[in-house]
């Protein structure tokens, strides 16, 4: 466990107290077999989570969980190409999963928020499932993001620094946003956008069914309009 002197800490002493203290633990880990090791380091990186400096930063609870029960989204509206899916699943097998997947826990597993083709790869490449087991590594959001509207948000703001936005996707969300009672202004806020752009994605696809139900002068029926010709 020498690796524990890269960090800053309380001096050599401090470490080989730490070490001591935790070597039974290490030692008993060390004889589970795999589901039952990794369940216990999830049970122990949950309870260090709590008690740490950091316990507000989902990045500092990574779990490994089965990949049968983390699911996509259903709104994500990032594209990457064939290639870049390739040049991923590459970067994954030569350099590892350096980022987790953000997921949003459910009854049935974990809904991805960000990592939607980590996600994919851990999945359909057999090199990557392989070599992970089966298991996929995930981060949970903070719990007071959970609400449809705060994780689409998510989504978009973990996505718009990179990869391929499909227009008619964020049209969409815009719109489901604007349907939730989300101002112009804080749609703008969450997702990282100016006024024009908001209300652009809201003419693509949204203005039609945004205005179904409202009520309209006959002015506005072409055939009643007796000044057209």
């Amino acid at each position: 466990m020498n690796q524990l002197n890269l960090f800053e800490g309380g001096g050599d002493e401090f470490e080989k107290k730490i070490e001591s203290d935790i070597a039974p633990l290490v030692a008993k880990l060390s004889c589970m077999q795999l589901v039952d090791r990794v369940s216990a380091l999830n049970i122990i990186r949950a309870a260090l989570h709590e008690v740490s400096p950091f316990s507000g930063e989902p990045v500092d609870c990574v779990l490994w969980v089965k990949n049968t029960t983390v699911f996509a989204n259903d709104y994500n509206p990032n594209s990457v190409a064939p290639t870049e899916m390739k040049l991923l699943e590459l970067s994954i097998l030569q350099d590892g999963y350096t980022q987790p997947i953000v997921t949003m826990p459910t009854g049935s597993g974990s809904e991805v928020v960000d990592g939607f083709h980590r996600n994919r790869v851990g999945k359909e490449s057999k090199l990557v499932r392989d070599r992970v087991q089966g298991y996929l590594p995930v981060v949970r959001i903070k719990s007071d993001r959970v609400d449809k509207p705060d994780r689409m948000a998510a989504t978009i703001r973990h996505n718009r620094a990179r990869g391929a936005h499909k227009v008619d996707s964020m049209s969409e969300i815009v719109v489901e946003l604007k349907r939730r009672n989300w101002s112009d202004e804080k749609i703008g806020k969450e997702l990282g956008m100016d006024a024009d752009e908001v209300l652009r994605l809201a003419q693509i696809s949204g203005l039609a069914e945004m205005f179904k139900d409202r009520d309209f002068s006959e002015a506005w029926d072409v055939q009643n309009d007796e000044t057209l010709a």
